[in-house]
């Protein structure tokens, strides 16, 4: 339990002086809270007549600890929800910017639904109960231990006693936490399952109705939904017997704390007040402590809520030791460069060089490696063997976001964000105004048919740009291409779902793209590799051909054959 305690603390992060606070505030209502057994003293000591009759006193202190309990309760509430929204706030933040410096290989070995599950529900369960939980467990302990300390003043043998009751609970209190080591984590696991598989039906719901495979997939998800609801009832299982252990506890002690005043005032060492005192203080003296044991019997998930997403942070980054540097020109070259995914092996020894401001089109066979390549020269991954450089170093020298400063990257699967047009062109270039922004989508052919949705430039996408056109959310990401205005320019298929009417007006954006810049484009149209100044064959991970289109050509080999298998496909007419 304390190692939770201990942890909670540690996630609080920035707000962590605003945890130490509510918890002294929290410990300063228990000394409140511990003024009502002085005033029910007082009022034994009135019933009994050993005291003037005057109730002003007993009225006063009263009223002294109900509103102190109030101002601290009120104080510590607020204290440790700022704490706990904030602090959760701070980490999402904190994986956001963290998944950037990731390497690639992390997103396919933790799925979708696995980094959404951390940065909502599992980060939820943090944001709701951790600042809580720690403040509630810290402060009934504290206002128990106070009015045992009270206890002691009266009578040093009860007070002991009362102190080796908190005792007591706290070592059933841990085990009960030991017991939950082994159905938190199924629990948490069941809950990562259930985001995912929802997620998967969801995103696909295209092909679920395509096939009408609507009852399989919806039965897959009850079972994920079956599954959560088991591991959350077998968590619940077991705690129960503790916390039935537990209520034993204090009433066990309670108990002997009435039976062990009654036993010294009918022998002679205690006064009838201090023992009616330690009577009615019997039953009231662990009400806090309960509370503080049932809050508790949520740290071990919180616990595992907080190492999930703590895993993120053990994942090694590509940015430790990079520089922000200004790289000598705007050259690519790969040396001696090997890479897999797993054991599966995607490029070896592939070396070449792409001079700055010159044109390279890689070509080659689906799962030839062209892909790859491309997302090597942005350090989307670290290669095992070799070495990558641009503009004369080496990309472990750079720290991500220098080295992203001189590549644009165009992808054949554009994603856009759930924002305005404007502000999905703008995400190179944050600074740009609408002005630069409008120029970047005439250049890029998109300018009119932006004009037309709805709200024009500030028409809201939907997530990943769902109401637009595959052609159009290819244009608007060349537009964001073009306003980055970097040196490097990285297109994968640039012009694939691009319809015909519009692709000769994007070539022509394209070449005003990169004119003067270095261009690495990945393409299967003639048209669109024949004029570039080095062309890469790539098959099985190796470059097996390289040179210019007529040097190609005339060789008799794969781009010979892709040469001739496109020009076939475009003589191709329908008889009857």
């Amino acid at each position: 339990m304390f190692s939770v305690l201990k942890k909670i603390f540690a996630f609080a992060g920035t707000k962590r002086n605003l945890l130490i606070k509510a918890m002294l505030v929290a410990f300063l209502g228990a000394v409140f809270s511990a003024l009502q057994f002085a005033a029910l003293m007082m009022t034994l000591d009135i019933l009994v007549g050993r005291q003037p009759v005057s109730v002003l006193p007993v009225i006063l202190i009263l009223v002294i600890s109900m509103t102190g309990r109030l101002l601290c309760s009120y104080w510590s509430v607020n204290a440790e929800t700022e704490t706990g929204y904030f602090m959760v706030a701070e980490k999402r933040v904190h994986i956001g910017d963290r998944l950037r410096y990731i390497p690639l290989g992390y997103f396919n070995e933790n799925s979708l639904g696995n980094i959404t599950a951390v940065v909502t529900t599992t980060l939820s369960d943090v944001e709701n109960s951790a600042a809580r939980c720690l403040v509630s467990v810290v402060g009934g302990f504290l206002n128990t231990l106070a009015l045992c300390l009270g206890l002691i003043v009266v009578d040093w043998r009860l007070g002991i006693l009362a102190i080796l009751g908190i005792l007591a609970y706290l070592g059933v209190t841990e085990l009960s936490q030991r017991a939950m080591l082994r159905t938190g984590p199924e629990r948490q696991h069941a809950q990562m399952n259930l985001v995912e598989a929802v997620l998967e039906y969801i995103q696909g719901m295209s092909v679920v109705k395509a096939y009408g495979l609507d009852k399989d997939s919806s039965q897959t998800v009850q079972k994920t939904v079956d599954d959560s609801c088991q591991k959350a009832l077998s968590l619940e299982k077991s705690v129960a017997p503790w916390m039935g252990i537990r209520q034993i506890t204090v009433r066990v002690f309670a108990v002997g704390i009435s039976a062990a005043a009654l036993g010294f005032y009918f022998s002679g060492t205690l006064s009838l007040v201090r023992c009616m005192l330690m009577l009615i203080a019997s039953f009231m003296l662990y009400a806090e402590l309960e509370s503080a044991g049932n809050m508790a019997d949520n740290l071990q998930m919180l616990g595992t809520s907080m190492e999930k997403a703590e895993e993120i942070d053990r994942t090694p980054v590509m940015d430790i030791n990079g520089a922000d540097l200004t790289p000598e020109d705007a050259s690519v070259e790969f040396k001696d460069v090997s890479f897999s995914y797993g054991g599966r092996q995607i490029l070896e020894h592939v070396d070449f060089m792409v001079p700055s401001g010159r044109t390279t089109a890689v070509v080659g066979p689906s799962g030839g490696g062209k892909t790859t390549l491309c997302n090597l020269i942005a350090r989307f991954w670290d290669v095992p063997e070799g070495e990558v450089f641009v503009g004369g170093h080496s990309v472990r020298e750079y720290k991500l976001d220098s080295l992203m400063k001189n590549i644009s990257m165009v992808f054949q699967n554009v994603y856009l964000f759930n924002d305005t047009v404007e502000n999905n062109i703008r995400f190179g270039c944050p600074d740009a105004d609408h002005e630069q922004v409008v120029e970047a989508a005439k250049a890029a052919c998109c300018h009119e048919f932006i004009t037309e949705l709805p709200d024009g430039y500030d028409t809201v996408l939907g997530e990943g740009g769902g109401t637009l056109s595959g052609g159009e959310k290819q244009r608007i990401s060349i537009a964001r291409a073009i306003l980055k205005d970097a040196p490097i320019v990285i297109l994968d298929e640039a012009t694939a779902n691009v319809d015909p009417e519009n692709e000769a007006q994007l070539q022509s954006a394209i070449e005003a793209l990169t004119k003067g810049k270095t261009l690495i484009m990945i393409a299967h149209r003639l048209k669109t590799v024949r004029h570039a100044d080095q062309i890469l064959v790539l098959d099985g991970g190796h470059i097996v051909q390289r040179g210019t289109h007529e040097e190609l050509i005339r060789q008799q080999g794969l781009y010979a054959e892709f040469v001739g298998v496109r020009q076939e496909a475009l003589g191709w007419k329908l008889t009857e």
